[in-house]
């Protein structure tokens, strides 16, 4: 008897968890809205469809186990002086704080998650977190990195900055001023 032919299908490589959770949101979150919303406590979320590139971040983290609200307001209560101090609050809000580019990167940095900024395509693996300062207006952003290139191979950015979530070339079109990376074989949210 003659062996069958295989009938199976050479699959994609899969796309890293982080970068996965975030490519989702592609098509769902449609809008950019920075509208402050009363957030339940904890897993609060904004609507589904709309949203910043901090959600962007929040919602991919959430979905491997990792809650930004819970972590950032947790830390906030402990340590409220160790962050920036820019809209004149004087305790947490657990409904926004997350939500801000500066208390992420604060967060990352306090947790370990910190690498060097790079200015190479190399410097940068999929799943990493970049921040940076927009050159066209000086606000910050954040976004995720894929796990695809492009066409030069740079790898794009998994990020919403007016358009809802998209997938874009934009590492190095403005300053990077911060580089992070979940560490290995660490506990959510302990600190290093």
């Amino acid at each position: 008897m003659p062996a069958e032919a295989s009938t199976q299908v050479a699959q994609p490589p899969t796309s890293p968890p982080l970068v996965a959770a975030a490519r989702a949101q592609i098509g769902v979150v449609r809008t950019y809205d920075p509208t402050y919303f009363g957030l339940s406590y904890p897993g609060g979320d904004v609507p589904a469809d709309r949203g910043v590139c901090t959600d962007v971040v929040i919602r991919a983290l959430r979905i491997q186990g990792l809650d930004l609200q819970q972590m950032i307001h947790e830390d906030m209560l402990s340590h409220f002086d160790l962050y920036p101090n820019r809209w004149d609050l004087s305790q947490p809000d657990r409904s926004i704080d997350h939500r801000r580019v500066p208390n992420q990167m604060r967060w990352f940095e306090r947790h370990g998650w910190s690498q060097p900024t790079g200015r190479s395509a190399d410097d940068f693996a999929p799943g990493d977190i970049v921040a940076w300062t927009l050159t066209s207006n000086g606000l910050l952003h954040i976004g995720i990195v894929s796990d695809r290139r492009s066409h030069d191979g740079t790898p794009l950015i998994l990020h919403n900055i007016n358009a809802g979530t998209q997938e874009d070339d934009i590492l190095f079109r403005h300053a990077i001023i911060g580089h992070y990376r979940q560490p290995e074989a660490r506990t959510p949210g302990a600190l290093p």
